[in-house]
């Protein structure tokens, strides 16, 4: 039986198990004490001082690093405490580029809100001499600004511990530290992934994703442009909370209608090609297990995750399925089948993607991507940034009517949209795999063993009597133990999903930035799933190979999953990258 121990905080009594902490003591006791550098779970360094609490010891200590004990007395807000903590962000200030207004940062920024709570109203009380820095924007996706940093290590933590990269780091020393790569070189010449977990883990505006809604805009404004945009299912499930809807709720409707008035040619779905993913995915799994192909196999819809394995797990290249993500196939769809069926010129059509992944910019501009000189993808935008643009256009999202998406590749099924949450792709896959192998109807298309926020999940099922073997990971750090498991010859699987991001794409590196505050307090990666399992037990059809445009699809232009002409538009290779370039 787990050891209590009892406590006073701020008067308030608490029981809490042995170990504890005592910012965890406080957070179960309703008080709040403040924090910068904390990630919990993650980065739990006592480095900022923010969270100084008085236990009775000659001097104030760091309640993220201080255990709990029996009878302890803690105080957190005497007016010691409280000019302590508020001299920290004076001398925070000093060094900080306070350029709050044109900050992409501004009123979501967790040392902005810090300052209003503490009564700090002189930002320039020990105004000096301030290090000034290049601002590195050679990523196609993230970029790097140290003016605004402020040494909280959260970035170099995440990047380190859960992706298992570790491309930044601390150099130099005190007032010289600075948080950069190695050697001096740029993100972009660095073995960095893209996946922007740096950026939604990060308190101020030292990290943000590469803007590309300048370049939307002027395409909407072309009229020689037929501009389409097409939506990824963990979009829907997170954009609401840039208008003030609860964390969860799934905004489809309104943000179709969004879009189209935003200016749109066409708003097409992401998760039609999720589904369309399923059939070549499905399809490939069952040849790989009938026909003695290479296994495990593993997805490929995580850019993040392909550019991993192809920089740290090159003997794992022909593990990876050869499908295009879905986004991608989409992409190729518009430019190829609804051109013709439109009677548009492939090279006056537009492709924008709205992607939870700030990875997803750097996919995009992949030469392996394309057909007939044309990029399957044009621009990708986050779901930050589309939250921006329907917020530059002066629209009232809250009070849009629903809409639908258009038709040809707008219609999806259940298992298209839960692609968002880690093991989503995984549970859709079997769903056809199964009917696909065994010939008959699932009674339950409800895979719960692939289910849930494990870091990886290994899961047995059952296809037309043999026992099928998989195992799902979520971030590169799981997936770093996964793989190795396989390597080594202890773990045998016949399919692997993997994600880049901690939870899947609903905590992709592009989606809306939570406080480090709101994630002591819930999991955010659970509360966007539940948007995306709603939408799925809603739907009317939940295996890929029910929608019925995917069939008219394939039967006027596809032919059958994996036919030449598939493999030609729907499928790519990838190649063992270096570790860094100069």
């Amino acid at each position: 039986m787990e050891k209590m121990i009892s406590l006073t905080i701020d008067g308030v009594q608490v029981q809490v198990p042995n170990g504890t902490t005592v910012l965890e003591a406080a957070r179960q006791a309703g008080v709040h004490i403040p924090t910068l550098c904390f990630l919990k779970g993650i980065n739990e360094i006592g480095a900022c001082r923010m969270c100084v609490v008085d236990s009775g010891a000659r001097a104030l200590q760091a309640a993220c690093v201080l255990p709990a004990s029996d009878g302890m007395v803690v105080k957190t807000n005497t007016p010691a405490i409280k000019e302590y903590r508020k001299n920290i962000l004076e001398l925070t200030l000093s060094t900080h580029e306070k350029k709050c207004l044109s900050c992409i940062r501004s009123q979501n920024c967790e040392l902005q809100k810090l300052c209003l709570e503490l009564g700090v109203e002189d930002g320039d009380k020990y105004e000096g001499v301030k290090n000034s820095y290049t601002i590195d924007d050679l990523s196609p996706s993230i970029v790097r600004d140290n003016n605004k940093c402020v040494l909280c290590r959260r970035c170099v933590s995440v990047c380190a511990h859960v992706q298992n990269i570790g491309v930044i780091g601390p150099v130099n020393r005190g007032f010289k530290t600075a948080i950069e790569s190695p050697w001096g070189l740029k993100l972009a010449q660095m073995s960095c992934i893209n996946c922007g977990q740096c950026i939604v883990n990060c308190p101020v505006g030292a990290l943000y994703e590469k803007d590309d809604t300048r370049e939307v805009w002027d395409l909407l404004a072309d009229p020689d442009k037929h501009v389409v945009i097409q939506p990824a299912p963990a979009v829907r499930a997170a954009l609401g909370e840039e208008f003030g809807y609860p964390m969860g709720t799934s905004v489809t409707g309104k943000m179709v209608t969004a879009m189209k008035r935003l200016g749109f040619d066409r708003v097409f779905d992401t998760d039609f090609g999720a589904d369309l993913t399923i059939m070549e995915e499905a399809n490939e799994l069952v040849e790989r297990i009938t026909n003695g192909g290479k296994l495990p196999m593993i997805t490929s819809c995580s850019p993040g995750w392909i550019k991993f394995a192809e920089t740290y797990y090159p003997d794992f290249l022909d593990n990876l399925s050869s499908c295009k993500s879905p986004h991608e196939m989409t992409g190729a769809m518009i430019k190829t089948y609804y051109a013709k069926k439109a009677g548009i010129d492939p090279s006056k059509i537009v492709v924008v993607s709205v992607m939870p992944c700030t990875a997803k910019k750097f996919e995009a501009k992949r030469p392996e991507l394309g057909h007939d000189g044309l990029a399957d993808v044009d621009v990708v935008i986050t779901t930050r940034e589309l939250a921006r643009m329907i917020k530059e256009a002066g629209i009232n999202f809250c009070a849009l009517p629903d809409s639908d998406f258009d038709s040809m590749m707008g219609e999806s099924t259940g298992a298209a949209v839960i692609f968002g949450a880690t093991g989503g792709v995984m549970e859709a896959a079997l769903r056809t795999a199964y009917e696909t192998i065994t010939g008959e109807k699932l009674k339950d298309v409800e895979f719960h063993q692939v289910r849930g926020v494990e870091g990886v999940k290994e899961a047995t099922i059952q296809i037309g009597g043999s026992d099928v073997s998989v195992a799902v990971a979520s971030s590169t750090g799981n997936a770093s133990k996964l793989l190795d498991s396989v390597r080594s010859g202890e773990k045998n699987y016949a399919f692997i999903e993997i994600m880049a991001c901690p939870g899947g794409c609903v905590n992709g590196g592009g989606q809306p930035i939570v406080s480090s505050t709101v994630k002591m307090e819930c999991d955010i990666r659970v509360e966007r799933a539940k948007a995306l399992y709603g939408e799925d037990r809603a739907k009317e059809l939940r295996k890929s190979h029910d929608n019925s445009e995917i069939k008219i699809l394939y039967d006027e232009f596809l032919g059958k999953p994996g036919s030449h002409v598939a493999h030609e538009l729907l499928h790519t290779h990838y190649q063992k990258r270096p570790m860094y370039t100069e």
